[in-house]
């Protein structure tokens, strides 16, 4: 029997589902499906959200913001960024190939990666105030690898992780149905539901947590003043 109420006060926030498919649309993604049950439940609180499905896009590869400085004729990456940077929550999601994520997974982290040196309003990193989370689909084994990679990626570069931020659906080992086609049992899956259910709302408590707060305390993680000679309590045995 749930004891505990439904909480409120999820108004307001935004999230952003990237897709790393190699599908352009229209073609079907598996990996829609297991976005559209996290953005449903987010939806039914309030919340905003955005899907970017990268591959419809002329994103570049590279690190840098904009990569029409570095030799490429065309990006659209700095059109495509402000969601991330208007957004509370930022999901990515794809499909594994060759036990790995996607190419397009890939090129979304780096790019992501290129903003990690600048600064929010704090004086933190760009994402300090964000929550990220990660979905992976396939018919071969290799979640767990896909999101280690992910996760680790965006809390390198300042997002916070909450509890349990991952979900996924591979069916069984081997080759077989992907998580849409009929029969595969994807969409029934109550493993599958109850991860993706879990990881949904851990994103939207972090980041309700978070958005009261103002964001991570500054104190500690400020780069210009570590830089001006600022410490934080750090007992360098040099001065002594």
């Amino acid at each position: 029997m749930n004891t505990h109420p439904k909480p409120e006060g999820y108004e307001g926030l935004k999230a952003v589902f990237f897709n790393g498919t190699l599908k352009p649309s229209p073609q079907p993604s598996n990996t829609d499906g297991l976005i559209k049950i996290s953005r449903d439940i987010m939806e039914k609180q309030g919340v905003t959200t955005k899907l970017v499905r990268t591959v419809d896009h002329d994103i570049a590869s590279g690190v840098y913001p904009d990569m029409r400085q570095h030799g490429w004729k065309t990006d659209e990456w700095p059109a495509i960024y402000p969601d991330v940077r208007d957004a509370h929550i930022v999901v990515v999601a794809g499909p594994i190939w060759l036990g790995d994520n996607s190419s397009q997974t890939k090129k979304l982290i780096e790019r992501l990666y290129a903003h990690s040196g600048e600064l929010n309003s704090n004086g933190q990193w760009a994402f300090y105030p964000k929550v990220g989370g990660c979905l992976i689909t396939g018919n071969e084994d290799g979640i767990k690898h896909c999101s280690m990679n992910v996760l680790y990626s965006l809390q390198h570069i300042g997002f916070t992780i909450p509890p349990q931020a991952d979900a996924g659906w591979i069916g069984p080992v081997g080759p077989g149905p992907s998580y849409l086609d009929e029969g595969s049992g994807g969409p029934e899956s109550d493993f599958t539901n109850r991860n993706t259910t879990f990881m949904t709302w851990n994103l939207l408590h972090m980041a309700k947590i978070l958005r009261d707060a103002g964001g991570i305390p500054a104190y500690g993680n400020l780069p210009e003043e570590w830089k001006a000679g600022t410490r934080f309590d750090f007992d360098n045995p040099e001065y002594r």
